[in-house]
Formats: C-alpha cells, sequence, structure tokens
C-alpha cells in the first residue's frame, strides 16, 4: 500500500487529477508529514509567492431561533425559549460601527432558520449587511413561497455581495438525514451555489467532519463541490473544519484532533484542484495548528473574527487579533497580506 499511495501523491503533485478511490486511500492510508509535503507543494504552485492572506470581519448572529434543530449545533434555541433571541436594528447598527472602528471590510449574517421572519425582514438588513448562508437562502424561499433563483435575485438587488459556505457540513443525505433532517438537502444547498454564480456573485465552501459520515462520504461531499467548481468556477475558498461535540445532542462522541484535521486538509488541498484558497480553521484548531496546517496545504488564514457565537457555544473559545494572526504568519516565514471577500489584496 506503501508504494501505492506514493504513486498516487507523485502523479497528483506533477498535475493529475485525484480519483474518488485514490483520495479515500489516502485518508485511509496515507502517512501524515507525506500528505502534508505533497499538499505543500500543490499550495505553492498556485500561489510562488510566500504569501498568505486573511480578512478582518465579522459574523453578526442574528438570531439564535431555529427551525432546524441540527444535532451538531449547540447554538440553536426552539421559538419561545427564554434564550432565544432576534437582534434589533440597534444592536445591528453598534456592531456594523465597530466592525468599521476595527478595520473590517465584511459583514457576514449568520444564523438560525427562524420560523416567523418574512423575507422582507432580510432585505431589509441588507441594507446594512451583505451575506446570508445557503441553508437561510432555502429557508427563506420556503418562507416566501418563492425560487431558489427568485430568491437570490431579490436578495442580489437589496444588497446580497456573496454567500459563505456554511450549511453545507457533509454534502450527503445519508448523513444530514441523521445530523441535520430539517435542514435544506445535498442537492439544494448545491442550487443555491449555483443561482449565486450564475448571477455573479462568489461564494465559499465549507465541510464539517467527524461526526456520522464514512470517508467515503468525506470524498463524495468534495467530489460535489468540485464538480459544481468545474461548472461554475464560482467559489473562492474552501473551509474544513472538525465536527465540535461539546455541549451538543452528540457530546459523547470523539473529539476529532489535529493529526484527522490535517490530513483531512492536505487531502482536500490535492483533491479540489480547482480551488485557488483553502482557509485554515484556527477557530476550532488554535494558533499553533492554524500555522501548522499553512505547511498542509493552507494558504490563508479565513477571518479576524470580530465576533463568532456558533462555535463558541460547543465550547471552543480561540480568539486572536488582527496582530496575533499576522504574527503566526510572520513566524512561520510568510508574509501577511490582507484581502476582500473575492482574495483582492488590500496592502
Amino acid at each position: 500500500m506503501t508504494d501505492r499511495v506514493g504513486d498516487i501523491l507523485r502523479r497528483t503533485v506533477a498535475g493529475a487529477r485525484l480519483a474518488d478511490d485514490e483520495a479515500v486511500t489516502l485518508l485511509n492510508h496515507g502517512d501524515l508529514l507525506a500528505l502534508g509535503q505533497a499538499a505543500h507543494a500543490v499550495r505553492m504552485k498556485k500561489h510562488p509567492d510566500p504569501e498568505v492572506t486573511y480578512i478582518v470581519d465579522r459574523n453578526i448572529n442574528y438570531t439564535n431561533i431555529c427551525t432546524s434543530g441540527c444535532s451538531f449545533c449547540a447554538f440553536w434555541r426552539s421559538d419561545g425559549d427564554p434564550e432565544g433571541y432576534v437582534i434589533t436594528d440597534e444592536e445591528l447598527d453598534a456592531k456594523i460601527v465597530e466592525t468599521q472602528a476595527l478595520g473590517g471590510n465584511q459583514i457576514l449574517m449568520q444564523g438560525g432558520l427562524h420560523p416567523s421572519l418574512p423575507l422582507e425582514w432580510y432585505e431589509e438588513k441588507l441594507a446594512r449587511i451583505k451575506a446570508f448562508s445557503g441553508p437561510e437562502v432555502i429557508h427563506l424561499s420556503q418562507v416566501a413561497g418563492l425560487s431558489v433563483r427568485e430568491t437570490v435575485a431579490r436578495l442580489k438587488n437589496a444588497g446580497l455581495d456573496s454567500i459563505p459556505g456554511g450549511g453545507a457540513e457533509i454534502l450527503v443525505d445519508r448523513v444530514r438525514n441523521e445530523v441535520s433532517p430539517n435542514k435544506c438537502s445535498a442537492d439544494q444547498w448545491i442550487d443555491v451555489m449555483r443561482e449565486a454564480h450564475l448571477l455573479g456573485m462568489r461564494t465559499t465552501a465549507t465541510m464539517m467532519f467527524g461526526h456520522h459520515e464514512t470517508l467515503h462520504e468525506r470524498v463524495e461531499s468534495m467530489e460535489r463541490l468540485r464538480r459544481l467548481q468545474d461548472e461554475t468556477g464560482g467559489f473562492t475558498a474552501f473551509i474544513l473544519w472538525p465536527f465540535q461535540p461539546e455541549n451538543t445532542p452528540m457530546e459523547s462522541r470523539e473529539k476529532t484532533g489535529a493529526f484527522a484535521y490535517l490530513k483531512n486538509l492536505a487531502v482536500a488541498r490535492l483533491y479540489l484542484d480547482n480551488f485557488d484558497n483553502l482557509q485554515a480553521s484556527w477557530v476550532t484548531q488554535g494558533a499553533k495548528i492554524a500555522q501548522v496546517s499553512l505547511f498542509f496545504g493552507a494558504n490563508d488564514m479565513g477571518s479576524t473574527m470580530i465576533e463568532e457565537n456558533v462555535v463558541a457555544a460547543a465550547g471552543v473559545s480561540f480568539r486572536l487579533s488582527e496582530k496575533e494572526i499576522r504574527r503566526l504568519m510572520e513566524d512561520a516565514g510568510f508574509t501577511p497580506r490582507r484581502r476582500t471577500m473575492d482574495y483582492t489584496l488590500t496592502d
């Protein structure tokens, strides 16, 4: 098997597209350091300058009231729960002003699938903010009785610039039916992204792993992303992060460690050959593993995360300032470069 893994890695680094069964073989049998070396070689071919990018932005979680009730989520509350909330305009405006004062250039508005907020509420908020995730778009289309295309178009007209990749989890319905049966299907998530790309928007893609999926299903999820990227070219980046079990209904499951994270990150870099950018998940892995990620395929440190509540609800509370993020890059031998959502450099 060692010879087969070595052959797969040599061909992939040379430019051959990684087949699904080969990706599974690497996840099953690949040596961590060999995978990292190959992933870093591919990353440096795509980005030969020794630079790592990042963005200063904020996730504003506008409500924790949600009808989805995903078993992996510690953030959501049911309608009527005394801990449930919906952000006020005054609170939203204050967060935006603070973000601007801290040098932020992007707002992501992400929250639960609220059962009674109409589409018009979201359109009005887009006068202040810029992004909703795929499941939220599906939910809004159902609330408004519109097609996905009509919903995305209305949100774009109201000011939507991009759609973040949240809610993808694993793009396999067997898994989704176990962990998030009330959320959109894999096909629906893909359809939102396709419609956004066709309307000229750029989006990201995510994968949350380490819960109920098999290795084959991880690869199947990435295959759907790679296939859509072949079709539209609309994804700017891929973000991989391991399931955080604490405070969720699945908290008895063993937490995925840094070894598995780095291995899956390296395979993602090798498999997703049409994605230019892979983000390091310092929010779930912490500063040191995020720094190591820069040698396992990642070329971007993601966001400074001025605010983040969903992962924090699962007991993970890593925080990094812009100064700290830049220092991590420099200590690893890279030049920090600040960027916008579409990876335009701003410094």
